[in-house]
């Protein structure tokens, strides 16, 4: 301590300054068992440490590449901070990110966080981190750690948000794509029960003016609030994927994640320029809270279609003879699934009937 200046005790503190290392400490005490939860055997130390450790097993791959996603929650966030409710939010980050890797064809591994918040209230982000838990439960994936960033002085005491990494693994030359996929293969759509994490910006400015807004019906007639409906956590869709991989080998050729970019946006990512995908809008069924959407802000259906997933989260393409093999192993995983169109001849083009 030499070296440094003999200041007298009582002057300012980091604390004053907007950031206390004791509220981090016990968020970190706090979390401790719920980051455990989602251990898998490949997981080496626990948290605590400078990097997390993960052991890609031998033998478990004869040639691996390792597949990435970063992601975040976007506005969806803002509805959590209007209503103090942080419970669901932390599951939308994952399925944002392992649903993004299983498109490459990749078991999601691993996944880490990054909160930043204006003020640390460790109660608020172990809610938050309770749903990553839950979230990585339900995929098979680990929370191999994380950061915490108090932005003091610099974010208000009540802002909020989360982005996170993922890390996935796929054999070499099994990765889905639009180079497997060939006219007459079946697309089967999973079906997604509201808005996911996709669209909020424009959803909360048709729909949101004040916190009294988000406490009313989602729309006539509606059994539940507009913010239940707003914080609907996304399905986690990657288990249903790995399921149908499984079951069909290579009879699986291409995902797309229907996340920003709406349903035309991320289909055309899986086609080749040799084909068109041809998906019967009336083969799926479209929430309630889009249509509202549609009336409160008078968005066409063009708009609606290149924002918002408008019921279907996920299109996997299939070998038109697998269809109910691929359906049967999307049920078994808990998602439902039906075809929703197909692929022809085409451009690349995505074509909306």
């Amino acid at each position: 301590m030499s070296r440094l200046l003999d200041q007298p005790e009582g002057g300012l503190t980091y604390e004053q300054a907007g950031v206390s290392i004791q509220a981090g400490d016990e968020f970190v005490q706090r979390i401790k068992d719920v980051v455990a939860s989602t251990a898998r055997p490949e997981v080496l130390g626990g948290i605590g440490g400078f990097g997390g450790l993960f052991h890609l097993a031998a033998g478990r791959y004869r040639d691996p590449v390792i597949v990435s996603s970063a992601d975040g929650v976007g506005t969806k966030l803002e509805v959590a901070r209007q209503l103090n409710r942080y419970d669901t939010v932390g599951i939308d980050l994952v399925a944002m990110l392992v649903d993004d890797l299983v498109c490459a064809g990749a078991e999601p591994l691993f996944l880490l966080d990054y909160v930043a918040v204006g003020q640390l209230d460790p109660e608020r982000l172990s809610v938050l981190v309770a749903g990553i838990a839950q979230g990585c439960r339900q995929c098979g994936t680990a929370l191999l750690g994380g950061e915490t960033a108090e932005h003091g002085g610099v974010m208000r005491p009540d802002d909020l948000d989360v982005a996170g990494f993922a890390v996935g693994v796929v054999e070499r030359g099994h990765e889905l794509g639009a180079h497997r996929v060939k006219k007459g293969d079946a697309l089967v759509g999973f079906h997604s029960p509201g808005l996911r994490s996709n669209g909020y910006s424009l959803a909360r400015k048709v729909l949101v003016g004040t916190v009294q807004d988000l406490q009313g019906p989602a729309y006539e007639g509606a059994a539940r609030t507009l913010g239940d409906e707003l914080l609907v956590p996304s399905v986690i869709y990657a288990p249903a994927v790995m399921a149908i991989a499984q079951a069909i080998g290579t009879g699986l050729h291409a995902a797309a994640h229907i996340t920003g970019g709406g349903i035309v946006g991320n289909v055309v990512r899986i086609l080749p320029a040799t084909c068109d995908a041809v998906i019967h809008m009336d083969s799926f069924e479209t929430p309630e809270i889009f249509y509202e959407i549609q009336r409160r802000g008078q968005v066409s259906a063009q708009e609606m279609v290149r924002v918002f997933n408008c019921g279907l989260g996920m299109v996997v393409a299939v070998d038109a003879d697998d269809v109910d093999a691929a359906i049967n192993a999307a049920t078994r995983a808990d998602v439902v699934a039906s075809v929703v169109g197909h692929a022809r001849p085409g451009t690349g083009q995505v074509l909306l009937t």
